[in-house]
């Protein structure tokens, strides 16, 4: 459910406190406070929508310098089995058990 943003609409017919309120995006606009009766309005404002990952943050967030600061080890299998650490801490090579 989306969150909308009301505001108190003053005697003089100015805009008041605001507040939040989720609602269905089927439901009318409310036009008075759910618990106390009062005047209000849906205002418009922008949306808080999450920023769109980028490639960018994606290739840095698995960064070999990224991972080994954050405590994890990388292997990038070689062939024949064998994995080579290219970050973190650990055996510079494995072998993969049969």
């Amino acid at each position: 459910m989306p969150m909308y943003v009301y505001e108190f609409v003053e005697a003089d017919g100015s805009g008041g406190e605001q507040f939040e309120l989720f609602q269905k995006m089927s439901d009318e606009p409310l036009t008075a406070h759910p618990e106390t009766g009062a005047a209000i309005r849906r205002v418009f404002v922008e949306p808080n929508a999450p920023r769109a990952w980028t490639d960018h943050q994606a290739k840095h967030a698995v960064s070999d310098t990224n991972l080994a600061r954050k405590g994890f080890t990388k292997y990038v299998k070689t062939g024949n089995g064998t994995y080579e650490k290219t970050a973190g801490a650990g055996p510079k090579k494995l072998k993969r058990g049969k």
